[in-house]
């Protein structure tokens, strides 16, 4: 077998754009061969996956999926909406998520984990639908909650099929309640995070680096009413109150009726199914946050591709 160099590599991935461990093997596949070991990746549809890597994407799919006593929610993205009613995007989102439901993973570990039914990788069959629907797809995060005892709630909004939205939530609570009941406390509250979008659980787990900065902007917003001291502390102990009931779940006023806080909502359960009901951690994904879009201006684009085709 012909030795493969680094520079043979890097030179393959720069003509396809493919990935390192994928030129590595071609090469290895064609004896050293550079021009063979291109059309060996275009073959598999790696080179033509990995020249749409570099287009943003933002839309796709949330996917959840339960099982027993937990839950996974998962985040695959592509780049038009088209793309999320398309069965076979929706069939590998809903795979992926069971996958992720089963075992604890990162997304890296997730991409590298066994595709069910198949001998390739998540990864790999995600680079497979690339090939096939024709846009860059990427699995962007997973997470994973579980209880000893009680239910892991899901709620997708949005939804385009069973477990598969544009907003997933995931709702953990810890109780011996029967779990009929849980589900469907857990399911409002799941609900009602896809509505009002809480930052932290509780108090106590509010973002530091945030409430100073909340902290430090109150100050001064009392500071310019020009009162004393003493007067401007509770001012802004009272604004910081305000603060919670916005970004802290348990401070929340529950979105179902408007008026009760979402820990009442939580203890009067309690009361009524005769055992202590814990919510111990909640989830949200919102398709495509935090990923910066592409801003293409649509009438400058058609006028490019006309003048192309005039040439």
């Amino acid at each position: 077998m012909a030795e493969i160099s680094a520079t043979l590599v890097k030179t393959l991935r720069e003509k396809t754009g493919a990935g390192m461990m994928d030129c590595k093997k071609a090469l290895n596949e064609v004896n050293g061969d550079l021009e063979a070991a291109i059309d060996w990746l275009r073959k598999k549809g790696l080179a033509a996956a990995a020249k749409k890597a570099g287009r943003v994407a933002a839309e796709g799919l949330v996917g959840v999926a339960s099982t027993g006593t937990a839950a996974a929610m998962v985040e695959i993205n592509a780049e038009t909406d088209f793309v999320a009613r398309n069965p076979h995007f929706q069939g590998l989102v809903s795979q992926v998520a069971d996958i992720a439901a089963h075992n604890p993973h990162t997304a890296e570990s997730l991409s590298t984990a066994a595709f069910k039914g198949e001998s390739a990788t998540v990864q790999e069959e995600i680079t497979r639908l690339i090939a096939v629907i024709g846009e860059n797809m990427a699995l962007r995060r997973v997470v994973r909650l579980t209880v000893n005892q009680g239910v892991v709630a899901t709620y997708v909004h949005g939804a385009v099929a069973g477990g598969l939205g544009r907003i997933g939530v995931l709702v953990a609570l810890e109780s011996a309640a029967p779990k009929d009941k849980l589900e469907e406390l857990g399911k409002k509250l799941a609900m009602h995070v896809a509505a009002a979008h809480p930052q932290a659980l509780s108090i106590h787990e509010v973002d530091a680096t945030a409430l100073d900065r909340e902290r430090a902007i109150l100050v001064e917003q009392a500071r310019a009413t020009g009162r004393p001291e003493e007067v401007i502390q509770k001012m802004v102990e009272g604004r910081l109150k305000k603060f919670y009931e916005e970004v802290v779940f348990l401070e929340q006023t529950y979105v179902v009726d408007g008026k009760t806080k979402i820990s009442e909502v939580i203890d009067q359960t309690a009361k009524e199914l005769g055992q202590p009901i814990k919510l111990a951690a909640f989830a949200r994904f919102a398709l495509g946050e935090g990923i910066e879009k592409e801003e293409t201006d649509f009438a400058a684009e058609v006028q490019a591709q006309a003048k192309a085709a005039s040439h």
